[in-house]
Formats: C-alpha cells, structure tokens, sequence
C-alpha cells in the first residue's frame, strides 16, 4: 500500500526536506504542498491525501485551523503534527481539534517513517517530548484508578481500533465500550481518544508494543 501525502508547512526549505525524504522512499507519495492552513484545506480538499504532515504555526491561517476545518469538512485524511519545539502551546488546542500525532521536526527520519505509516492506520503517534508537555499543560489529577477492563479498552484505542471494533474484540456492546471511554476520560481529566492515550503512557497505564 502505498501512502499519499500532503505536505503542510510555510517554509519552503522544510517543505523541500520533507519531500525529498519521502519520495525515494518506497510505499509513500507526495502529492502536493501548502503553505498555510487555508491551502492545506483546499488541497486536502483536492488531492484526499492519506495523510498531512501539518505545521502549526503558520501565518494567515494556523495548522489549528485546518485541523478543525478539515474535521468540519469530514476529511478522511489522517493529521500527522510536525512541530519545532515540545514547549509549542498549539499542540494541546491540536490534540483537541482532532490531530492524529504528534512528532518533532529533528525527529529521525526513521521515527518519521513510522509515525507517517501509522498515522495511515489510524495509530495515535505522540513524540514522548510532546506528550511530557502535553502532560504538563493539562495537569489534571487522577482521582481514581482506572479498572482493568477500561485498561483494556484503552489499549485497544491506542492501536487505532474503533468502537466498534474495540467491542467485537472484548466481546461487549458498542454502547459499552462508549461508557468506558466515558469514565476513561473523567478519570484522566481529559476531554477525547488522542489525550487520554497520551496521559496513558505518560502515567504508565499503557506500554508500547
């Protein structure tokens, strides 16, 4: 499978980075570029890339923006954040607009090739740095623990699974693993999937595979 990719980012030096790490590299494809938030929506728009590497500080229009107006919009594309520092305050409001992932710009570009591949799954992908911030900026006390059946539920969102196919998994109703994830989010102080996975790992209820 090969991945489609749009590239979302003012300067042109990044963007020429960007493409030509991925494009020798087999199973993805850029097809096409934007310099700002507004340009990312409307190619996203036009090319219905898999995925968009998204800045988030851009002038005119901020990633922030295009992140919501794609979700408005019902986009298929999977948002992969590229930020340059773990301290950039946009990436909180990110997570809450519907971001996928989370990564640094001086990441390797093996960490990239893999955040892209499961950022196409539907895998949340969190740079530890960003999730440490993440962590800070929210600072919500856990006030009680989680129960190994909400555990359960839980790692299977970080996998990507849906509802629906969390309660195939766990042999439950769709409605109850809605529930869990209900309780899951009072429990971690946080509002959606992406942030109570990110609080997870940082606490040490979750371990990657």
């Amino acid at each position: 499978m090969t991945i489609s990719l749009l590239i979302a980012d003012d300067h042109p030096i990044v963007r020429d980075g960007l493409r030509g790490m991925f494009t020798p590299e087999e199973g993805f494809h850029v097809v096409g570029e934007a310099a700002n938030g507004a340009e990312a929506v409307a190619a996203a728009e036009r090319l219905r890339p898999d995925v968009v590497l998204m800045d988030l500080r851009m002038p005119s229009s901020d990633g922030v923006w295009a992140i919501k107006e794609l979700a408005r919009l019902g986009n298929p594309a999977r948002i992969l954040v590229l930020t340059t520092y773990d301290t950039d305050s946009d990436v909180l409001p990110a997570i809450e607009a519907g971001a996928t992932g989370y990564l640094l710009k001086d990441a390797p570009r093996e960490e990239l090739y893999r955040g892209v591949r499961a950022a196409a799954r539907g895998e949340t992908v969190l740079s530890p740095a960003v999730a440490s911030r993440l962590i800070g900026q929210m600072r919500q006390p856990e006030t009680e623990p989680l129960s190994q059946r909400e555990i359960e539920v839980l790692r299977l969102v970080a996998r990507g699974a849906t509802n629906k196919q969390a309660a195939a998994k766990l042999f439950i109703s769709e409605a109850t693993v809605k529930t869990h994830l209900l309780h899951v989010y009072s429990k971690l102080g946080v509002n959606d999937r992406a942030a109570a996975v990110a609080v997870a790992f940082q606490r040490g209820l979750l371990q990657a595979d």
